[in-house]
């Protein structure tokens, strides 16, 4: 009996195959968002709406330059960017198949960090005390 992530992967990667359509595109399956399924493993160069540079993570100095809502965006997009990173890994590692260009998850993760570190720096110069620490408890949610 095929696993529920082999019979998923082909059928999306099947469906994704037989489609002409541009990289980035709305998924007809709201699975398909776990999955990269047009992208070539071929020197990766992410679009830009995604959360990774193509030179790197984002750095500190360039997330404080942002507003907390582009942060918390920011953050969600990378959220989101990770969880299908993760995905896709499992399933093709569930294939004895090899994952292209794995330094995408740590690039993902060290973005999401500076973001944390960012928004504590902030948190600790709020000089009310309450909002400090309420940010704080927001921020260790994440």
């Amino acid at each position: 009996m095929l696993s529920l992530s082999r019979v998923l992967g082909r059928w999306l990667f099947s469906s994704a195959a037989a489609a002409s359509t541009p990289a980035v595109r709305k998924a007809q399956n709201p699975l398909e968002e776990f999955f990269e399924v047009e992208r070539s493993t071929e020197e990766y160069k992410p679009p830009p709406h995604y959360g990774i540079h193509s030179q790197g993570h984002w750095k500190a100095c360039e997330l404080r330059l942002k507003s907390w809502d582009d942060l918390q965006k920011l953050w969600y997009v990378l959220l989101k960017e990770k969880n299908m990173l993760m995905s896709q890994r499992q399933m093709i590692h569930a294939e004895n198949l090899r994952f292209p260009n794995p330094e995408r998850i740590s690039k993902v993760k060290k973005s999401m960090c500076c973001i944390k570190h960012v928004l504590t720096e902030r948190a600790i110069a709020e000089p009310d005390p309450r909002r400090s620490a309420e940010m704080k408890r927001m921020i260790n949610a994440l």
